[in-house]
C-alpha cells in the first residue's frame, strides 16, 4: 500500500472529504515543507487544483468565494489563515500573496519531493483556478509564463468582473457566479471534464525618451495592471536615455485617441453590458478606486460604463467633433507578418479606436472581427482567427454608432489586418494623451510634446494553457484534448520571425523559476 506523509490534522481532513472533493485534494506535505511527518495511506487526486481568488472583485463575491473554497477543501483552522497567510492552504488570497510567490514555493517543494511518487503524480495533473476579472485572469496568464515551468498546469477562470471576456471566451461564462458551496461544487466539476487548449501569448514592449523636466506627464498605471510594469536597469530592454516598460495580454489591446470619447465596441444591450473605451474605463477604474463600496453589484458596475460614456459623448463624437484626432493623425502603425516583413497599416481618417483583438469575446462576449465570407478572405489574404495561430485581428472603429453593428448577426469593425507583430510609433505633438487598455485594465498614457518619442509595440510570445468547457467559442488550429498537457518551452508551433530587432523573453510578472543547487 502506497504511503506518503502528512500531519494528523491532514489526515483527518482528508477523511471527512466527501469522494467528490478528494478529487481534488493536495496533501499539506505536498503545499508545505514544515508539515509534520506522518504515515497514511494515499492515493492521488483525479484533479488536484490550486484556486488563486482576488478577494477584491466582484463587490463582496471575493471574499465569500474564498471563504467556501476553502470550507470545501480546508478545515477550520485553515480558514482561520484567511486573515493571516496563505501558506498552508490550496486556496490563496491574492491581495494577501502574490501568486508568484505562491507558485514558485510550491514548485521549489515539488522539486524537493520529485522521488515522491504521489507528489509526482500531483505535479503532472495539477490545474489552477482563478477568480477575478479579467485583469486578474491575466496576471495570473503572465505569472505561469514568466516561471517557465517544465509543466505548466492549465487555467480555469471563474468570472468576478464586470466584462469577464476571458471566462466568456472558454466557456466559463460571464456572470458573476454564486458564492454557495452547491455552485462551487458545479464549477469544480466542469474542471474535471474540460479540456485543454493553447492561446498566443502578446508581448508588449513601450519606449519613451526619457523627458526633459516637465515636458512629459508621468504614467500612473494602475496598481491592478499588475503584468504591466517598468522594465529594470539590467533589464536587455532597456536602452540609454530611455524609460522602457513591458508587459503582456490575451485577449485584446485597445487605443483610443484622447481628444474625443468614443468606444471600442457596445455590448448587450439587454443585458446592460456596455462596451468600453479606453477613456470610458480609465475614469470607470478611477472612481471604483475613490469610492470601492459603490462598485459590489456587476449589473450596477454596468450601468455605470453605459451612463459615464453617454457622459462623454461616444455617440455623438462624429457630429460634435468632425474634425477630432484620428489614429492615423495619432501614429504611425506598422504590422509585421510571420515571415519579418514590416509594413505600413493604412487607417482610414475615420477610424478613432484600434482593439489588437486575439479572442473572440470583447466588451462582454461580443465578436469584433466576425466571421468574413470565403472571397473577402481570399481577397485581402486573411485567415481564419484561431486562437493560437501566431496571428493578432486589428480592428478599427469609427463612434458608438459604428459598434452597434456588432448587435447584428453579422456585424462587424473594420477590418485592417492581421499581424504577428504590430508597432505604433506617436508622433510628437499630436495630441496630449491617449487612452490604452489590456485585458480590462486601462491607462492613460502621456505622448510626446516636443523631441521625445513614443513607441508601442505588440509582438508574439509563445503560448499558454487554458482549461475550456463544451461552450468554448474559441477556436484552436488543433483539435483540443482533455489528456495532453502542454510544454511551454518555447519550440513547439512557435512562429519563426526573421530579422528580429529584439529578442523578448518575459513580461515581467515574475521571475524565472530555478532550482537551489542544494535542492
Amino acid at each position: 500500500m502506497e504511503c506518503v506523509h502528512q500531519s494528523q490534522a491532514s489526515i483527518e481532513k482528508y477523511d471527512a472529504l466527501s469522494d467528490f472533493l478528494k478529487k481534488f485534494y493536495i496533501p499539506s506535505y505536498v503545499l508545505s515543507p514544515e508539515d509534520e511527518a506522518v504515515a497514511v495511506p494515499s492515493t492521488p487526486p483525479e484533479s488536484p487544483i490550486l484556486v488563486f481568488i482576488n478577494s477584491k472583485s466582484g463587490g463582496q463575491l471575493g471574499g465569500e468565494l474564498i471563504l467556501t473554497y476553502r470550507s470545501l477543501l480546508n478545515d477550520k483552522q485553515d480558514i482561520l489563515l484567511y486573515f493571516d497567510h496563505n501558506k498552508f492552504v490550496q486556496v490563496f488570497d491574492l491581495n494577501v500573496e502574490t501568486p508568484d510567490k505562491v507558485l514558485q514555493r510550491i514548485y521549489l517543494n515539488l522539486e524537493r519531493l520529485k522521488h515522491d511518487a504521489l507528489a509526482c503524480k500531483i505535479k503532472e495533473k495539477l490545474k489552477i483556478i482563478v477568480a477575478g476579472g479579467d485583469g486578474t485572469a491575466s496576471w495570473l496568464l503572465g505569472v505561469v509564463c514568466d516561471l517557465e515551468l517544465s509543466n505548466p498546469p492549465p487555467i480555469a477562470t471563474i468570472p468576478l468582473g464586470t466584462g469577464n471576456n476571458l471566462p466568456f471566451a472558454f466557456g466559463w461564462g460571464k456572470k458573476n457566479p454564486g458564492t454557495d458551496k452547491s455552485s462551487a461544487e458545479s464549477f469544480l466539476a466542469q474542471v474535471i471534464k474540460a479540456k485543454e487548449m493553447k492561446i498566443d501569448n502578446w508581448h508588449v514592449l513601450m519606449r519613451m525618451k526619457s523627458p526633459k523636466k516637465g515636458s512629459l506627464d508621468s504614467i500612473e498605471l494602475p496598481p491592478s495592471l499588475h503584468a504591466f510594469r517598468r522594465a529594470s536597469p539590467s533589464d536587455q530592454a532597456n536602452m540609454e536615455g530611455y524609460h522602457t516598460f513591458r508587459g503582456g495580454f490575451w485577449n485584446y489591446f485597445s487605443l483610443v485617441t484622447c481628444s474625443i470619447c468614443f468606444l471600442d465596441l457596445l455590448a448587450s444591450l439587454i443585458s446592460f453590458i456596455a462596451g468600453m473605451d479606453a477613456q470610458t474605463s480609465y475614469e470607470f477604474h478611477s472612481q471604483r478606486k475613490l469610492h470601492p463600496e459603490n462598485f459590489k453589484n456587476q449589473l450596477v458596475n454596468q450601468s455605470r460604463y453605459l451612463k459615464l460614456a453617454c457622459k462623454q459623448g461616444w455617440f455623438c463624437a462624429s457630429l460634435l467633433h468632425p474634425f477630432s484626432h484620428n489614429i492615423a493623425q495619432l501614429a504611425q502603425v506598422k504590422i509585421c507578418d510571420k515571415s519579418g516583413q514590416w509594413n505600413d497599416l493604412h487607417i482610414p481618417q475615420s477610424i478613432r479606436s484600434v482593439v489588437c483583438l486575439n479572442l473572440p469575446s470583447f466588451s462582454g462576449g461580443l465578436n469584433p472581427w466576425g466571421a468574413p465570407n470565403p472571397k473577402k478572405q481570399y481577397d485581402r489574404s486573411l485567415t481564419l482567427p484561431f486562437v493560437d495561430d501566431g496571428l493578432i485581428e486589428i480592428v478599427g472603429f469609427r463612434n458608438a454608432w459604428h459598434g452597434l453593428v456588432l448587435l447584428a448577426p453579422k456585424g462587424h469593425g473594420t477590418r485592417l489586418a492581421q499581424a504577428n507583430r504590430i508597432r505604433f510609433e506617436f508622433k510628437k505633438g499630436a495630441a496630449k494623451h491617449a487612452y490604452m487598455r489590456m485585458d480590462g485594465e486601462p491607462w492613460k498614457q502621456p505622448l510626446p510634446l516636443d523631441d521625445e518619442t513614443v513607441i508601442l509595440e505588440i509582438s508574439h510570445h509563445g503560448q499558454v494553457n487554458m482549461l475550456t468547457t463544451e461552450n468554448c467559442m474559441s477556436k484552436s488550429m488543433y483539435e483540443s484534448s482533455p489528456k495532453v498537457r502542454f510544454s511551454d518551452d518555447g519550440t513547439e508551433d512557435e512562429p519563426l520571425v526573421a530579422n528580429c530587432e529584439e529578442e523578448f523573453r518575459k513580461f515581467g510578472a515574475a521571475d524565472t523559476f530555478k532550482v537551489p543547487s542544494d535542492v
